[in-house]
């Protein structure tokens, strides 16, 4: 019945966007979208599929009562010359988390939400259902190795959904994961994040309570029992629900790898880490609810090699093992840092940061960050001036910065070149080298082949 449905996507060029274009495409829908900006590699994806927007820019014209519906993308503003045609058209206007709600509406939704670790956890889960065989559908917020498109819409029996709690669109400020109504729910923990929308940690707290409260009624939350903030909105708001605490499960090091220890056996793991092992235990716990297979189960998580940009291994030699990590959010900074410094506690520990995200650039938010690196033996915080004029914001006092940190070896740098040096230093030294943050370090190549 989706032959002949006409959509047309506003912002087509985003990330979750242009792959749920592609998804629409493949099944069978009629897709246009128009976007003012498309950049690799959402231009050659659409492109390849004969859905990329001739040219950029907001054309009303696009909108016509051919239409079946409009899904409305994150970055489109209120006043946008296409939406303003749609809704005087009277057209449905979906945002993408209302649309997917929508589709998924007859399959057993499993929902992964919290400040950090969703993309692991919801891929991680993606992992084991494709190594055991099932039907599910997905939608995940990075390019998952494996799977084609960021989302898939098969009507398939699970949709295993990663919950954002930023804003749906901006005719809808009510966070993604209050539109998923979800049989399961996993919450890995609550660290205040996007501060541009949540400018008061109670504003953010809220986010999920809501969601906690949008469950239906025979549900089942998992959340992880180590974050005291969670467990005061799960015993206020989860009371029509089953709610089952997680903690890390059974594990030990050895020789620079972790081992999963289940009641049948022993798992060589490849990622390392509490936060990865927290993860994997609220996993667990999902497929033991489902009545999955514990054997086949831990099989799975065991050849799980981790999300994209979490954790990349750059360069190994004898003297220096190099890192990447996307973490840029102070629970993921810690969480990354304290993971480098279990599995590797003899070596020495440098860590370079970049500040990058509106709230790690906020004067009233950086002290997030203090005691969040204590386990490095040297901290190196890089943020870009430019970056600061391009999105209208105060500077930043270096001193301030580093003092926010309470750390003592820290050095602030906000010159490319001085940067670059440091970078180059940092190659010739031992031990382990992590590069965290979601910036792109001036362009610097990370490592010398």
């Amino acid at each position: 019945h989706n032959m002949n449905q006409k959509v047309h996507l506003i912002a087509i060029g985003g990330s979750i966007m242009h792959n749920l274009a592609l998804a629409l495409h493949s099944q069978g829908f009629i897709v246009s979208g128009s976007d003012d900006q498309i950049y690799e590699p959402a231009r050659s994806r659409l492109g390849k599929r004969g859905i990329c927007p001739e040219k950029e820019g907001w054309w009303p014209e696009n909108i016509n009562n051919d239409l079946s519906f409009v899904i409305l993308g994150m970055h489109a503003k209120g006043n946008n010359p296409e939406l303003l045609r749609a809704l005087e058209l009277g057209l449905k206007v979906y945002s993408f988390p209302e649309f997917v709600a929508e589709y998924y509406k007859d399959s057993h939704r499993i929902v992964l939400a919290g400040s950090h670790g969703k993309t692991t956890t919801t891929s991680m889960l993606m992992h084991v259902f494709k190594e055991l065989n099932l039907s599910f559908d997905y939608l995940v917020g990075a390019q998952i190795e494996g799977f084609d498109e960021m989302v898939s819409l098969h009507k398939a029996e699970y949709a295993l959904i990663e919950g954002d709690e930023y804003l749906s669109s901006c005719l809808d400020p009510r966070p993604k994961i209050m539109h998923y109504s979800p049989q399961i729910a996993i919450i890995t923990g609550i660290a205040w994040d996007h501060y541009n929308v949540f400018p008061k940690f109670e504003l953010y707290t809220k986010a999920f309570a809501d969601f906690i409260s949008s469950m239906p009624a025979s549900g089942t939350l998992f959340w992880y029992q180590g974050d005291d903030d969670l467990q005061k909105i799960v015993s206020m708001y989860g009371k029509h629900i089953h709610c089952i605490p997680y903690g890390e499960p059974e594990y030990v090091i050895q020789n620079e790898k972790c081992y999963l220890i289940s009641e049948e056996a022993c798992y060589p793991l490849e990622v390392i880490g509490k936060h990865n092992l927290q993860n994997m235990n609220s996993v667990l716990k999902v497929c033991h609810l489902l009545g999955f297979n514990s054997l086949s189960v831990c099989e799975a998580l065991s050849s799980f090699k981790g999300a994209a940009k979490r954790m990349q291994l750059l360069k190994k030699n004898d003297t220096l093992t190099i890192y990447q990590d996307f973490a840029h959010a102070p629970s993921k900074v810690k969480a990354t840092i304290n993971a480098l410094k279990e599995t590797f506690p003899g070596k020495t520990l440098t860590c370079f940061l970049e500040l990058h995200t509106y709230s790690s650039l906020n004067n009233n938010f950086l002290p997030q960050y203090a005691d969040t690196c204590n386990k490095c033996d040297k901290l190196t915080v890089y943020y870009d001036k430019k970056a600061l004029e391009i999105k209208n914001m105060e500077n930043l006092d270096p001193e301030f910065v580093a003092s926010c940190f309470n750390i003592e070896n820290i050095d602030i740098i906000h010159e490319g070149e001085i940067l670059k040096e440091k970078i180059a230093e940092a190659q010739a030294a031992d031990g382990i080298l992590v590069f965290l943050g979601s910036g792109n370090w001036n362009g610097n190549k990370l490592y010398q082949e």
